[in-house]
């Protein structure tokens, strides 16, 4: 019986080890699915960058945008890189200021048939103009809010304000299309006389179809630049 327990005990001491050696280890999976995920991540980032290059390409290729150009008859262009307006500026006579702020295209409207628009476009796309008129070193501007056509000016609004961005009486004036026929058609004499014409609305439709190819190819390589840093 003594002898019994003394093969015993060994037997328990061998057992215990045995189990001790088949029991799991714990496993880190920490750094293999830190791994993984920077691999993901660099090869998402890479399928970004090999799009955004192919696009780049193309378009330069494909139909590349030209220099902005700097002036317009009188009117000085300050392209404004990277923003959905440009500036343009010019004097006139002796005392006055033109500032013009155009937008980029900002609506459109369908092609009615019979219209003198070219039958290859679907829809007439529509630029937002405000017109400043300064005199002197007076405080008042009168100012113009009108729509750019791809060949027309349309006036849509005409108001008396500060320099300082505040309207300096509350009546801001009736809308423009409730005027009297003559009165309309003296305000389209007088912003034409200053260089804000039907020619120049043409022009800015070609400028601004330019700056559009521009600013998406700018866009593409800022979008590249930032993946492409570590």
């Amino acid at each position: 019986m003594a002898m019994a327990r003394l093969l015993v005990r060994p037997l328990r001491g061998i057992a215990k080890r045995v189990l001790l050696q088949q029991q799991p280890q714990p496993v880190i999976f920490n750094s293999t699915r830190n791994y993984i995920s920077e691999m993901r991540r660099e090869a998402f980032e890479e399928n970004i960058l090999r799009l955004l290059r192919y696009e780049i390409r193309y378009e330069l290729e494909h139909s590349p945008p030209s220099q902005p150009i700097t002036k317009f008859g009188s009117f000085i262009i300050d392209e404004r890189p990277g923003e959905q307006w440009i500036k343009l500026n010019k004097k006139f006579g002796e005392n006055e200021e033109i500032k013009v702020e155009v937008t980029m295209f900002d609506a459109s409207i369908p092609v009615q048939k019979g219209s003198d628009v070219s039958a290859a476009d679907d829809v007439q796309l529509h630029i937002t103009m405000i017109v400043n008129v300064l005199k002197g070193e007076g405080n008042e501007v009168l100012e113009f809010v009108c729509s750019a056509w791809p060949n027309s000016v349309e006036i849509r609004k005409v108001y008396m304000r500060g320099q300082n961005g505040i309207v300096d009486q509350p009546f801001v004036g009736p809308p423009f299309k409730e005027l009297d026929d003559e009165l309309q058609n003296s305000l389209y004499d007088f912003l034409e006389t200053r260089g804000i014409s039907d020619e120049l609305c043409a022009f800015l439709h070609q400028y601004m179809k330019n700056k559009d190819k521009l600013e998406f190819v700018r866009w593409m390589e800022k979008a590249k630049s930032f993946i492409e840093k570590k």
